[in-house]
């Protein structure tokens, strides 16, 4: 019986990463232009690693005031 390996999505696309911020694409693409957002670019396409948006959204992070 072979095993099989399931492997987790790690990049995703504008739509994608838009869905999953619940920001527009717009500004999205605009921030990556910017180098304000963490991003490949694979020819014209803009790939977004999953692991490098979360680590960006803690760095993002407002902490409390004590």
């Amino acid at each position: 019986m072979a095993s099989k390996v399931i492997m987790e999505k790690r990049f995703f696309s504008l739509l994608e990463i838009s869905e999953y911020l619940g920001l527009p694409k717009g500004t999205l693409y605009t921030w990556a232009w910017q180098r304000r957002i963490p991003y490949l670019k694979i020819g014209k396409l803009l790939k977004f690693d999953i692991i490098e948006i979360n680590q960006w959204l803690k760095d993002k992070r407002v902490n409390e005031l004590s």
